[in-house]
């Protein structure tokens, strides 16, 4: 019987022909994992913490049960914690943890918190987790447990109403639960502009230092409206390195990644990348499913599966517009006293959904959806496989960005990680397709359904 050390040996090879990640993706989540013969001949990989295993079980877990089977195909595969876990590998701690540094000394009481006031719901116990925020979910977990050690800064990226400043807020309510004494500002940076304006104005620099330097944890929301002030860079910059250098944790969100922010200054660039940068992306069909019911759990009268299905399948763009549909139902049902029927939740909806029919798709969008339709991930469309179920699917997602943005050829070939010939030929040849392929022409049809546009809008 072959040891599970061999068994994994021989399957890692497998993974290194097939999976197509790059040599430092491999090295990062695959080589780490460490084999051990479990009950009735299963293989054991155990990895390093929390937030590896739920990546691995995610994204990587079914090929590499593939792999261990074309060696022994009974064998089984479970994946578990070292007994003592690793720092996480962005910020490798000593081997001997060291002691937290002292605290400086500080004017804030213990416990305080500054700038604008937390939203008691917005907790990790609330944040519903799916493909699109997985990642971001997780790393935000890692940060809430050791802040200044995991991930700093962390950035999370994405559009509006997706959860960034929910995760944000989760840490924050995590490290004032673990931490009592821990100071945490959390600001938008509009509101920071403002505050460092006036102090110029009032002459009294100094104290804004303070107020942003003097705490544990530092939250800024909406960090791409820095470009607003030269001068506001210059000060965040100078910021961002004390709270770095005394391991203070930063986390920033943002629209767009940090390298996509025009006007940001090169320096700002070089330290939000030093970290962790993750976006979340708009959730899919079941995520939207498991949002507007965890909205309706202990409800008296909660409103059915099926009005639930008719707001999810047509609100795809972000979480706030989704409850918010759902809101309208219910105080429609309950003001006004009237059951919902078909009719009147098409009625009480139909502004909701011409808004979001007006607005235009973004590549990141339409990636997406056509995923969600081909039962792919968004990292499939935008690898280097060709595999003639990716290919097709992919040529779509190309197809429908040059015809629903107003990306560039050259914008859209890099969000797909190809040149703008590929575009150029994806744009000759879907058309065809969908003519002389019913089965193509139904998914594109299906695909501008979730999208709020028509076929017909198609050139």
């Amino acid at each position: 019987m072959q040891s599970a050390s061999d068994l994994w040996k021989q399957a890692r090879e497998t993974l290194r022909q097939t999976m197509k990640l790059d040599r430092n993706s491999f090295a990062r989540w695959i080589e780490p994992l460490v084999p051990s013969a479990g009950p009735a001949g299963a293989l054991v990989l155990s990895v390093d913490d929390d937030f590896t295993k739920l990546w691995i079980e995610n994204y990587y877990a079914k090929d590499i049960e593939s792999a261990v089977r074309a060696t022994d195909p009974g064998a089984k595969v479970a994946f578990v914690l070292n007994q003592a876990p690793a720092a996480p590998r962005e910020a490798p701690e000593p081997e001997a943890a060291p002691k937290p540094p002292a605290r400086p000394a500080r004017a804030a009481a213990p416990g305080e918190l500054r700038g604008v006031p937390l939203n008691e719901d917005f907790t990790f116990e609330n944040f519903i987790t799916g493909p699109s925020n997985s990642f971001a979910q997780a790393a935000a977990q890692q940060v809430s447990v050791n802040p200044g050690g995991a991930y700093n800064p962390l950035l999370i990226y994405g559009d509006t109403g997706l959860g960034k400043t929910h995760l944000m807020q989760a840490v924050a309510h995590r490290v004032r639960r673990n931490d009592p004494r821990a100071t945490i500002v959390y600001i938008p940076l509009e509101t920071m502009l403002n505050d460092f304006i006036e102090s110029i104005q009032t002459g009294r620099s100094a104290d804004f230092r303070s107020r942003y330097r003097r705490t544990d944890l530092l939250l800024v929301d909406d960090i791409q409206f820095i470009v607003k002030s030269q001068a506001l860079q210059e000060e965040f910059f100078n910021t961002f390195n004390a709270l770095q250098n005394e391991r203070k944790q930063i986390i920033i969100t943002s629209d767009q990644p940090p390298n996509k922010i025009q006007g940001l200054s090169d320096r700002l660039v070089s330290r939000f990348q030093q970290g962790l940068v993750t976006d979340i992306q708009s959730p899919d069909y079941a995520t939207r499913m498991a949002i507007l019911k965890s909205k309706q759990a202990g409800a008296a009268n909660p409103v059915p599966d099926e009005f639930l299905s008719y707001i999810a399948t047509n609100i795809t763009s972000n979480v706030r517009k989704l409850e918010g549909a759902l809101t309208k139902l219910v105080c429609y049902r309950d003001l006004i006293g009237r059951p919902l029927t078909q009719e009147v939740v098409v009625e009480q909806l139909r502004g909701l959904l011409d808004q979001e029919r007006k607005a235009e798709p973004t590549c990141q969008d339409i990636q997406r959806v056509v995923a969600e339709e081909f039962d792919l991930r968004v990292s499939d469309l935008t690898g280097k496989a060709r595999p003639q179920n990716i290919a097709l699917p992919r040529l779509i997602a190309m197809y429908l960005s040059r015809a629903f943005t107003r990306l560039s050829l050259p914008d859209i070939g890099r969000a797909f990680g190809k040149s703008h010939a590929t575009i150029v030929h994806a744009w000759n040849t879907v058309p065809g397709r969908m003519e002389t392929d019913r089965t193509v022409r139904a998914h594109v049809e299906s695909i501008c359904a979730k999208l709020g546009r028509d076929v017909s809008e198609l050139p």
